[in-house]
């Protein structure tokens, strides 16, 4: 496959796989409210797909290394939809934590893969090309995605035709039926050299057995490799620290966002049909930020403009705490998600030029194992404050916290100097 269509795969399945979470992610905190969980809990139950996250990461990434992409990518989809049905029919604090732990499954098999095949094909015949632009642009895809599914999420809560389910039900139960389409058109699309033991004329039970076995077998080593590379490598350490500050911050934009709104205008329901055309607009802001993201660094270098995207989404962070009315925080939150699209892209190009073919997947999983981790244990913490205090005081902490991770990217800014 030429780099050209590898591209329009990468893009093509960035629409499928985030159009539906659009469809959600102004809800997800709010329908466990709705159902009669607490703030506390529901952050809890967010957490623990962040520590299933956390436990599976490099298994799934090692083995997605040393057996194939696609395989890992296509059982991900799968995952999507088990969970997205799980999260659909809960109605109890432990029926959302076993739909919290599938999600934890589905994140966990689908973080890497796509990308690590995307550069890995370019990088057959253009070895060693930088790939920010490719990657801004899939961020641009994504932001976009998500806005438009977030924009008819809110316009299904705001109808809502079936009065029989609560407002907040329906754009699930889309999401699980587009996942279906996710999964459909990621078997179709994404196409990967099979591995030596699958090669034709090996009988096809006995080459797909011997793939199984040997991608097992390399998995523990591809694992360990990646993890002794985090040790000796400053500047992938420096980059994947900076997971754990930026975690705080993502609580605060997308967790708290939606909590507060509800707390201002009212009501859940409120909160969910106001928040599905902000959250829209907020992706479409995230897609600028990515876009603006890949010209900047033209001029600035990839380091610079990480650096400066960090620190602003990490004061962006700590405004939204502080103001005191829905329309500042809607402008607040519309500010911070434009500077977290422009470092998503930055962050990603930056963790490339520290991997190879052979441990790209797992050096991705291990940034986001980490920023999954921090998550969580960032999610506990923040929620019992706003517990104990108020979920402004919450959200000021988290976004002060998370400016600190811009410092972690000065060792990247010091290689970037010496080329």
């Amino acid at each position: 496959m030429t780099p050209a269509a590898a591209r329009r795969v990468l893009l093509s399945l960035g629409i499928t796989r985030w159009f539906p979470v659009g469809l959600v992610v102004g809800v997800t905190t709010l329908l466990p409210i709705e159902r009669g969980l607490s703030v506390a809990d529901t952050l809890t139950v967010v957490a623990l797909t962040g520590l299933v996250v956390f436990a599976l990461e490099l298994p799934t990434s090692g083995f997605a290394d040393a057996f194939g992409r696609r395989p890992v990518y296509l059982a991900a989809a799968a995952a999507q939809i088990v969970a997205a049905i799980l999260f659909v029919t809960a109605q109890t604090f432990w029926g959302f934590v076993v739909a919290a732990a599938a999600f934890g499954v589905f994140r966990a098999l689908d973080s890497g893969p796509l990308e690590a095949w995307y550069v890995d094909t370019v990088h057959r015949t253009r070895p060693g090309a930088d790939v920010d632009r490719t990657l801004s642009a899939a961020g641009t895809v994504l932001g976009g995605s998500i806005a438009a599914g977030a924009l008819v999420g809110g316009a299904l809560i705001w109808w809502h035709p079936v009065v029989a389910w609560n407002a907040l039900t329906l754009p699930y139960v889309v999401y699980a039926a587009l996942a279906c389409v996710h999964l459909v058109a990621a078997a179709v699309l994404m196409k990967e050299p099979r591995p030596a033991a699958a090669a034709p004329g090996s009988p096809g039970a006995k080459a797909s057995l011997a793939v199984v076995v040997d991608g097992a077998r390399e998995a523990p080593r591809v694992v360990r490799d990646g993890l002794r590379l985090l040790g000796t490598n400053r500047v992938l350490l420096g980059l994947v620290l900076v997971e754990v500050f930026w975690s705080f911050a993502m609580i605060v934009f997308e967790t708290f966002q939606p909590i507060r709104l509800a707390e201002l205008l009212g009501s859940e329901e409120a909160a969910g049909a106001v928040n599905g055309p902000v959250t829209a607009v907020g992706w479409a802001v995230f897609a600028c930020g990515s876009a603006l993201a890949g010209l900047a660094s033209g001029r600035l270098g990839v380091a610079r403009t990480a650096i400066l995207s960090r620190g602003l989404n990490g004061a962006g962070a700590v405004v939204m705490g502080l103001v005191a009315g829905p329309a500042a925080l809607v402008v607040a939150y519309l500010a911070t998600y434009g500077l977290h699209g422009s470092a998503g892209p930055m962050h990603a190009a930056l963790l490339h030029r520290e991997a190879e073919a052979r441990n790209r997947a797992t050096v991705l999983s291990m940034n986001s194992m980490v920023a999954f981790g921090a998550f969580s244990l960032g999610a506990i913490l923040l929620g019992r404050l706003a517990d104990v205090t108020s979920n402004q005081t919450a959200m000021v902490v988290g976004g002060a916290v998370s400016v600190l991770g811009a410092l972690c990217y000065l060792p990247a800014l010091r290689r970037e100097k010496r080329f």
